[in-house]
């Protein structure tokens, strides 16, 4: 169990996934979360089911592409709860895949909007808040499409590269200030993008028996992990939920 009593969460792409899975164990271990998404109708729903459960929960809408958006939802956040001492920089998309040659440019960089800018603004939105207590946790998602080239997935390779260098700047700026960047590799997870990575056919992850893809609510574990002192061993850099010593540790396996 991770006592997380006493943190203010606020997740990004929380309508669903990844997100919602952590916006769930967030509120678990007791944190007060508020939950992002472009789409308010499903963040308000989970929040209202958290508070059904005991939990401490509210819901904004935002669009991270948009920095004026974010600083509107981390306002919203410190309004709401009075502080803001984690951050889960989750929102993400793959679509559309296709091999470069291919590919629609604006579609294409409307994902560096979301999974680059995305990040950027959600590191420059609550960093003044938590350098001036000299605390909070930053928990960027990744990928291994963060270290390796997949055909098809040039979009989505190079804005989790670029989020993995934010991750290394962001700790390097705010490292020795109390600050806490980690990045989260989770590996395939059982998600909507899995299923649209499926669709399309395109390099062997598509090929993938279903049957391999983790739960969201593991990631939403590991999450909160890494917002405890666990996370000081992956200050700037990707912790990777394939690894089974971080599963054991996380307790997701005996």
């Amino acid at each position: 169990m991770f006592d997380l009593s006493g943190q203010v969460a606020l997740v990004t792409g929380a309508s669903r996934g990844i997100g919602a899975a952590a916006a769930r164990s967030l509120a678990k271990y007791g944190a007060k979360v508020v939950l992002a998404a472009r789409s308010s109708a499903d963040i308000e729903q989970i929040a209202d089911d958290i508070r059904k459960n005991g939990g401490d929960a509210a819901a904004v809408t935002c669009d991270v592409a948009d920095y004026g958006d974010v600083e509107k939802a981390v306002q919203f956040v410190l309004d709401t709860f009075g502080d803001i001492n984690i951050l889960v920089n989750n929102a993400g998309v793959i679509e559309p895949i296709s091999r470069i040659e291919a590919s629609d440019p604006e579609a294409w960089g409307k994902v560096i909007d979301i999974n680059v800018k995305g990040v950027y603004h959600g590191i420059r939105a609550v960093a003044p808040h938590m350098l001036e207590k000299g605390a909070g946790t930053i928990v960027n998602i990744s990928s291994g499409a963060a270290v390796g080239a997949l055909e098809g997935w040039s979009q989505y390779c190079s804005s989790k590269a670029a989020a993995l260098s934010l991750t290394r700047c962001a700790d390097k700026e705010f490292g020795d200030k109390g600050l806490r960047v980690v990045g989260l590799s989770p590996g395939t997870v059982a998600t909507q993008m899995q299923v649209d990575i499926k669709a399309s056919g395109i390099n062997p992850v598509s090929q993938l028996d279903p049957a391999v893809h983790i739960p969201s609510e593991w990631v939403g574990e590991a999450i909160c992990w890494l917002c405890t002192n666990a996370g000081d061993a992956y200050r700037g850099v990707d912790c990777s939920l394939r690894d089974e010593d971080v599963r054991k540790a996380v307790g997701l396996i005996k």
